[in-house]
């Protein structure tokens, strides 16, 4: 058993939450966090991820899937349980995802001043 998410995974100071740029959307690159120690059902996706409403989550776990990135498996069992997991491509990203969150990191006061200048232009 791999060991629980934490709530605070990517809390408001998280370089994550700044990154100027997305693979396949705003939280592709989280759930391959979540997945990286091992598979993971939507509940415990859903701790880290507290921000994003469950339909969103859903519809980015399917688009996760259908880009090859995850796999779903469905046990059969009653109640019904759900497991998703990284396949060999999604795993791959691990290594961008590493590099964006360093350069995330190393830049994010520039970030946060560049776009609070932005915001505040006229």
């Amino acid at each position: 058993m791999t060991a629980s998410l934490s709530p605070d995974m990517f809390d408001a100071a998280c370089p994550t939450t700044v990154m100027p740029f997305q693979i396949g959307d705003k939280w592709t690159a989280m759930v391959v966090l979540c997945l990286e120690g091992g598979p993971r059902r939507f509940t415990e996706l859903r701790v880290p991820l507290r921000r994003v409403t469950p339909k969103v989550l859903a519809e980015t776990l399917r688009s996760m899937e259908r880009d090859g990135l995850i796999v779903r498996f469905a046990y059969d069992e009653n109640p019904p349980r759900v497991e998703y997991s990284l396949t060999p491509l999604g795993r791959s990203l691990l290594t961008l995802v590493a590099a964006a969150r360093t350069w995330c990191s190393e830049h994010l006061d520039e970030l946060l001043e560049a776009r609070a200048a932005f915001a505040a232009r006229p």
